[in-house]
């Protein structure tokens, strides 16, 4: 049989770029490797965050927005330094992706029916320091239903088209051979894998049925990125980011193994700026583990204590929620694989929310009620769960206790009680000070000039050791694998180049196996909110733009 186009992954953007050549009249084959329980891939499991500039949900809280300011915090923290090269390509879809996100993103998606948490957070607050990258304003725009809420849209569009006969869906379906011509791509080969219900996220069997064969004037690979091939990682590991960590989490299911961008190279696609990742430093072990190693973001606001494995405090701009990038390299440096958030009851309860779909049911099953709890005294349900059953947390009455917990958990004697208590004590006499010149301290009264962050995201400054506070709690924050931030180099069209950068005929690249778009759109930082977005962004782009 032959299609128009064959996508290869289920997930956003390829969920997306179906959706736009559906809405041409073009006839699409869409394969996953994993079962029709998985349609929607990792970004089922997201919290749904989404960037957007000079939204209206920024206007009604009076935060100030434009193109200029976003794509400036963009080409600084991005820091592209490849641009003859690698970053060519990377540069122009990011400025596209910029205005897009600007200019179109809000409607195209409010058309779809996808709507937004009221209070804008601000993530990645680095651009609050001289010269630090990040944010200069709130940008993350959280999505009414979360992940699946983002999904939804996209999954009905092309289950739809199923249905009329527009579009073949095939699960269980793994490509493992693109078929070329001189002409260019023209199909794809691979095998039928065994039928397997295992719920969502976890691990499925490999097994073959038998081999298919398709052809296609076009193909896309929306296949992701190498987030949970633990050993890929490490191979591509920076020398810049220290010795990498004999220990890391997955914050992705098991099938996000960069096997099809080994295939596409293996067939001469050019994948650029292997070196770049985005890898996260405040992962926690799932104590109710969905995939293997499966560990959650702590999505943390600015007050908690941040020290090293030996009880060290880091220094700007390594604070929480600040420069995800510059805190893996602090942290990679130290020769340890894992550092400590010190902060109270009162803390966590206003400042500590969890990464993914599962772990906030209220926002991801649409139910008001339930998100009004939020404010109530207390740390939020699933919170509370991490901190009962999981293994990163200490809580404890004094530092004493504390110190000899934290001890206990990762069984050394590295820190030392009476220096820790010294840290602890001295943060305590800035934080009652507003005039403080601690970095950290201007920065949660700073914070605390916005709306959304007094409401529901920064907590009231306090003293650690004030009783008032709650107990003293420790949490060892574990690395946390993610995103792949370079990929398939394309033009912008979505087209994959070869090694002398000419475009592969019939050959396209959709989300993070393109690199987000280009081969690197981020360059080495990430603003957040832009994973998302930026696959919506190329499958839109590409479902447009093929012939």
């Amino acid at each position: 049989m032959k299609y128009d186009v064959i996508i290869i992954g289920a997930g956003l953007a390829g969920l997306v770029t179906a959706t736009e050549l559906i809405n041409r009249g073009k006839t699409v084959l869409l394969l996953d490797q994993e079962g029709e329980q998985s349609l929607g891939g990792q970004a089922f499991w997201s919290f749904g965050g989404v960037f957007l500039v000079d939204s209206p949900e920024q206007k009604r809280l009076g935060v100030k927005d434009s193109f200029e300011l976003a794509w400036k915090d963009w080409r600084h923290t991005a820091g592209f330094d490849r641009v003859e090269d690698e970053d060519s390509w990377a540069v122009q879809w990011a400025h596209a992706y910029v205005e897009f996100a600007t200019h179109k993103k809000y409607t195209y998606l409010k058309e779809k029916g996808v709507r937004f948490f009221p209070v804008v957070g601000w993530a990645e607050r680095g651009a609050m320091l001289p010269g630090g990258y990040g944010n200069s304003v709130p940008r993350f725009h959280i999505t009414w239903g979360t992940g699946p809420g983002l999904v939804e849209p996209f999954k009905k569009s092309v289950l739809e088209a199923r249905n009329r006969g527009q579009l073949t869906y095939l699960a269980r379906h793994q490509v493992t051979e693109l078929i070329m011509t001189e002409q260019g791509v023209c199909g794809v080969r691979g095998n039928i894998l065994v039928q397997d219900t295992a719920e969502r996220g976890k691990a499925t069997s490999r097994a073959v049925v038998r081999p298919f064969h398709y052809d296609a004037d076009a193909v896309v690979i929306a296949s992701g990125g190498i987030g949970a091939n633990l050993e890929l990682v490490r191979q591509n590991w920076p020398d810049r980011l220290g010795k990498a960590p004999e220990t890391m989490i997955a914050g992705v299911p098991n099938y996000v193994d960069g096997k099809m961008l080994e295939l596409a190279e293996k067939h001469g696609a050019r994948i650029v700026n292997k070196d770049r990742m985005w890898h996260y430093t405040e992962g926690l072990r799932n104590f109710s583990p969905i995939w293997d190693n499966h560990g959650i973001r702590i999505l943390p606001g600015p007050s908690s204590l941040w020290l090293d494995a030996e009880g060290n405090r880091f220094e700007a701009p390594n604070y929480p929620g600040f420069d995800t990038l510059s805190t893996l390299e602090a942290i990679g440096k130290t020769g340890y694989d894992y550092s400590w958030f010190i902060l109270t009851e009162e803390i966590i309860e206003k400042e500590f929310a969890l990464s993914g779909s599962e772990q906030n049911p209220d926002l991801t099953n649409k139910r008001l009620l339930e998100v009004l709890q939020r404010v109530k005294k207390g740390a939020p349900k699933p919170v509370q769960s991490f901190i009962d059953n999981g293994v990163d947390f200490v809580v404890a009455d004094g530092v004493k206790e504390l110190v000899a917990g934290m001890n206990n958990l990762v069984g050394n004697e590295l820190l030392d009680f009476l220096s820790i208590k010294e840290k602890i004590l001295s943060r305590d006499d800035e934080i009652v000070n507003k005039q403080s010149t601690d970095p950290q301290i201007q920065i949660i009264y700073h914070a605390r000039r916005y709306i959304g962050d007094k409401i529901v995201r920064v907590a009231k400054p306090h003293k650690l050791l004030s009783p008032a506070s709650g107990k003293l709690i420790a949490v060892r924050l574990n690395i946390l694998t993610r995103k792949t931030l370079g990929g398939l180099q394309t033009n912008l069209n979505g087209a994959v180049l070869d090694q002398q950068q000419n475009v592969i005929n019939g050959l396209y690249a959709v989300g993070e196996a393109a690199g987000f778009g280009g081969g690197g759109i981020h360059g080495y930082r990430s603003l957040e909110g832009t994973f998302l977005g930026s696959c919506i962004f190329t499958g839109y782009t590409v479902g447009r733009a093929i012939p």
